[in-house]
């Protein structure tokens, strides 16, 4: 009788204890956003940016610091660099996360947060090219992967000269388009969805700036302009705002734009 009963205990005890460890297991709870326009990833940071992407020529802007005077990372220190969660490295994907809110500092002459490159010359020096002379070219390959809750709209690279930008890649979600001046030229995707990759390279040569669009071979936009004082720009520059969003809930951290950039690559002739 006491060999029965100290055999009920011991089943007890194991089915309270397996009961007890599958109540207490590691659960991961969904991340939920104020922003209801974004793609859930299963990626991580890492310690820093992966080496496949070189950061040689770039400066980086963040949308963190004082009103007007936002946060840059220059070369050497921009390699190795991260700051969770508006630029980290994606190590599964071998990428770079660009993220901003729309409550994130901007720089001056500018209402909207980025979390930008810009080209440089070496660690102190600004590119500044003209596309009348020489060849230049920029590829990146990206996914657009959030957009803010009321002003859904981003860029994802442009070309800037002395003045303003010149030519620009815009999701106005979900129309992915080539945008001068304030209007769509050229759509690259009418249903656009986030977390879609897709690549572009501009090239100028001759007064001319070429648009390919996921590898075509004739380009599906060409701008006719002189310009000078030209550098290239690459990341997330959100195309919105705090005063943009309407509702002070939307004005958090958790309400952004965001890029994911597998490639980029530069050349210059």
């Amino acid at each position: 009788m006491l060999f029965v009963l100290a055999g009920l205990f011991l089943l007890l005890a194991i089915t309270v204890a397996i009961t007890s460890k599958k109540q207490s297991g590691i659960q991961v709870e969904p991340t939920i956003f104020e922003s209801p326009i974004n793609i859930n990833r299963s990626m991580t940071p890492s310690t820093q940016p992966p080496k496949a992407l070189d950061l040689t020529s770039w400066k980086l802007t963040l949308p963190t610091g004082s009103s007007g005077d936002p946060i840059e990372i220059m070369q050497p220190k921009l390699d190795g660099f991260e700051l969770n969660p508006w630029f980290i490295a994606l190590p599964e994907a071998r990428a770079i996360r660009f993220r901003a809110a729309v409550n994130g500092v901007t720089t001056g002459g500018s209402d909207y947060p980025r979390t930008e490159l810009r080209e440089m010359t070496d660690s102190e020096t600004k590119a500044s090219w003209s596309s009348e002379n020489g060849k230049h070219s920029l590829y990146i390959e990206q996914a657009i992967t959030a957009v803010p809750s009321t002003k859904r709209d981003v860029v994802a690279g442009q070309i800037h000269d002395d003045e303003r930008d010149v030519i620009v890649i815009r999701l106005d979600y979900p129309v992915l388009h080539v945008r001068i001046n304030g209007t769509n030229v050229q759509t690259l995707d009418p249903n656009y969805t986030l977390g879609k990759r897709f690549n572009i390279r501009f090239e100028v040569n001759d007064n001319q700036t070429k648009v390919y669009y996921n590898n075509s071979t004739e380009p599906v936009y060409t701008l006719s302009k002189n310009y000078s004082g030209a550098y290239f720009k690459a990341g997330v520059y959100t195309q919105s705002n705090c005063d943009k969003e309407k509702v002070q809930s939307l004005c958090t951290n958790n309400n952004y734009g965001e890029v994911v950039i597998y490639r980029i690559e530069v050349s210059h002739q």
